[in-house]
């Protein structure tokens, strides 16, 4: 009985051990190793499955997927993952990159057949070298300003382009792949594009100093010629007034008289020698006849 129960107890050992788990989420590739059929494949959906001997099983995850290749050991594996690409110039950049993408369910077959390998050997290594060929590709063309300042989101984007186009037609979906934190360059690269930034800032500045100070003197200026139009357009008027009244008073000589009687209160002046009695004509004596 006892023999009968060990017995029993070692066959479900056994049984467990063959038995593989598709997770929620995933899809199962079971892969025939050995004998006739050898290299043939079945796909799963979730559930628990008797591998045997002389099979594998792969599951691929089908929800997002993200993936950070860095130089800390705290992310990703514990080893130095992040990516290095040259510029133009022959200057060394190094970079930490991340990735986000998803499977097709419907490719997973494909997937494995065309790198017979689980979803995390695929991203650690053929993504990998994906992305960094790319950047490679990418950034031979551009100098340390272009990678380094506003080329930088345009990099990335080709990039995420170059792999995206490549993955696709077995079923991999790239999302998104971007840039984690800053660029890595050399010292000396770093200390020249800071002074040359500095630079131009302190050009730029100048150049608004001096708009500024000839946007003021354009203000000054063109106040003064408004007072000056203005002014003489006054005294234009007034001279204008001037000449029009004093044709008037030729044309009209007793205007000058008239007006000044209209202003008389009545009384006569204080006669004084030698003056003359004003407005008052006494004529000319009779003559005897």
């Amino acid at each position: 009985m006892k023999r009968v129960l060990s017995l029993s107890l070692s066959l479900s050992v056994l049984l467990l051990a063959g038995c593989s788990k598709v997770p929620a989420g995933n899809v199962g590739v079971k892969f025939q190793m050995y004998g006739d059929d050898k290299g043939s494949l079945q796909e799963l959906p979730p559930g628990r499955y008797w591998v045997g001997w002389g099979y594998e099983m792969y599951t691929f995850p089908t929800f997002t997927q993200t993936y950070t290749f860095t130089r800390s050991s705290m992310e990703g594996r514990p080893v130095d993952e992040s990516i290095s690409f040259q510029t133009s110039q022959g200057l060394t950049v190094n970079a930490d990159v991340g990735i986000t993408y998803h499977i097709e369910p419907s490719k997973v077959t494909l997937i494995f057949q065309k790198y017979r390998k689980g979803i995390d050997e695929i991203t650690d290594v053929y993504l990998r070298n994906m992305i960094r060929d790319a950047l490679v590709k990418e950034a031979a063309s551009l100098d340390i300003e272009s990678v380094y300042g506003k080329g930088k989101a345009n990099l990335i984007e080709a990039v995420q382009r170059d792999v995206s186009d490549e993955v696709a037609p077995v079923g991999i979906a790239v999302e998104k792949i971007y840039w984690i934190g800053e660029l890595r360059l050399p010292d000396n690269v770093v200390q020249s594009i800071n002074a040359k930034i500095q630079a131009t800032q302190m050009a730029e500045q100048r150049q608004n100093e001096v708009a500024q100070a000839k946007a003021e003197a354009e203000k000054v200026e063109a106040e003064a010629q408004g007072r000056a139009q203005a002014q003489l357009t006054i005294a234009e008027a007034e001279a204008k007034a001037i000449s029009l009244k004093g044709e008037a008073l030729r044309q009209n000589p007793n205007v000058v008289q008239m007006s000044a009687i209209e202003k008389w209160d009545g009384r006569l002046p204080t006669y004084t020698a030698g003056g003359a009695m004003p407005f008052i004509n006494l004529g000319t004596p009779a003559q005897e006849r």
